[in-house]
């Protein structure tokens, strides 16, 4: 699978795997109820959507024109590091506004949830490759051409 809609599934079912994870979970945090936090959670989800789609076409971009283009353990280092430090500092103003908390408490909140969701998208962008296979970004010219 490859072009948008390898990006569309992949970025859906990330996604949907988050929500179901975080709603419980802020829920049982903050002593909120589950609506309220799962509509924290589809409000983090969308924005994480979007710029999961805009990180992926922007990382396989410059992938793309490396001169070793297969998917090592540090490229994928790099991707999680990338995604989840950047959708960091987009979520912290959320998480303190939504959940009336300090900016502070927020970023140790979206921490510990970085800390999750690091491994959570090591894990999943690479069993998502071995089942849809790597983009053509991640693939030598010799294997494109097979």
């Amino acid at each position: 699978m490859q072009g948008p809609s390898r990006k569309v599934l992949q970025a859906i079912l990330y996604e949907t795997g988050g929500v179901f994870f975080l709603s419980p979970t802020l829920a049982l945090m903050y002593d909120e109820g589950l609506v309220y936090s799962g509509a924290l959670s589809l409000l983090m989800s969308t924005t994480a959507l979007l710029w999961n789609m805009l990180f992926n076409y922007g990382f396989e971009y410059w992938e793309a024109r490396q001169p070793q283009r297969s998917r090592t353990f540090l490229r994928r280092l790099i991707h999680s590091l990338g995604y989840e430090g950047s959708l960091t500092l987009m979520l912290v103003p959320l998480i303190a506004w939504w959940l009336h908390l300090s900016w502070l408490t927020a970023l140790a909140t979206n921490l510990g949830l970085f800390v999750f969701f690091f491994f959570y998208a090591f894990a999943f962008q690479w069993a998502f490759d071995r089942v849809f296979d790597v983009p053509l970004s991640a693939k030598d010219a010799a294997q494109c051409s097979v």
